[in-house]
């Protein structure tokens, strides 16, 4: 249940945190993790499509936009273990996670790790674009490949913005951050551990061939409360290729959230 409150907190300021449009008048904070290579821009527009009571903070990991001098996380256990420290201060209060692809796993692990808190306030997890984490990841690693061969890996994805590869220098900027990322989508493992006690919402691509709709629907073994999948037109970005779509079934379990 979600108590009412007039105001919500302010969280002192963190590069972990970009809060687009704050709402003190919130009920809830969504807190957004992108896929591999995005940043907090990914969300920009999602607020004006939002309930609202509801302040959506997107996730800055470092070697992202205003981090970008940081340089990237590869290890799972430093991933989550500094997420933590940067993110549980957003989390007393009532909050959900969203995540996709990569964000997905992240926000996952997080909410793993947060419901072992004293003051933990996460009511909800939402991934969209990735398979339940106890499924393996399969074949078509290129984390690994030498630049060029890695770069032809990413265009096949589909998911980096073309005039990245139509500038050398971009190119090599940006580089880092990807082949990071992809290295932490390619090398994870889901530990042992007991299932989340709160509802999970999980959302798929319908032609989406990276992470079948069947894959999505396994989350369900990650909880013992309330399960939905919701499939969309599209393939793995779906998230943003049917942005209106997604942005009007997460409104309405938000809505529904709030009103508890």
């Amino acid at each position: 249940m979600i108590r009412a409150s007039s105001v919500m907190p302010a969280v002192t300021r963190t590069p972990w945190v970009i809060v687009p449009e704050p709402n003190a008048a919130a009920r809830l904070r969504l807190l957004c993790f992108p896929y591999a290579g995005g940043g907090p821009s990914v969300f920009s527009g999602w607020p004006r499509a939002l309930p609202s009571d509801v302040e959506l903070c997107a996730v800055q990991m470092p070697g992202r936009e205003r981090r970008l001098s940081e340089p990237p996380i590869t290890d799972w256990d430093e991933v989550v273990d500094r997420m933590v420290d940067g993110l549980a201060p957003w989390t007393e209060r009532p909050c959900a996670l969203f995540g996709h692809s990569l964000g997905a796993v992240l926000a996952f692990e997080l909410a793993r790790r947060l419901r072992r808190l004293p003051r933990c306030g996460l009511v909800h997890l939402f991934v969209s674009g990735c398979r339940a984490p106890h499924l393996p990841f399969g074949d078509g690693a290129i984390h690994h490949l030498p630049d060029q061969e890695f770069v032809d890996g990413l265009r096949r994805l589909r998911g980096t913005p073309e005039e990245l590869f139509d500038s050398p220098e971009l190119l090599e900027l940006f580089l880092p951050v990807l082949r990071a990322d992809l290295m932490l989508a390619e090398t994870y493992a889901c530990r042992g551990d007991a299932p989340l006690d709160m509802p999970i919402s999980a959302y798929g691509g319908r032609d989406d061939a990276q992470e079948t709709p069947p894959m999505v629907s396994e989350w369900r073994a990650h909880t013992t409360s309330a399960f939905l999948s919701s499939t969309f037109p599209g393939g793995h970005f779906f998230v943003k290729e049917e942005s209106a779509a997604l942005l009007s079934q997460l409104s309405r379990e938000l809505q529904r959230i709030t009103a508890l």
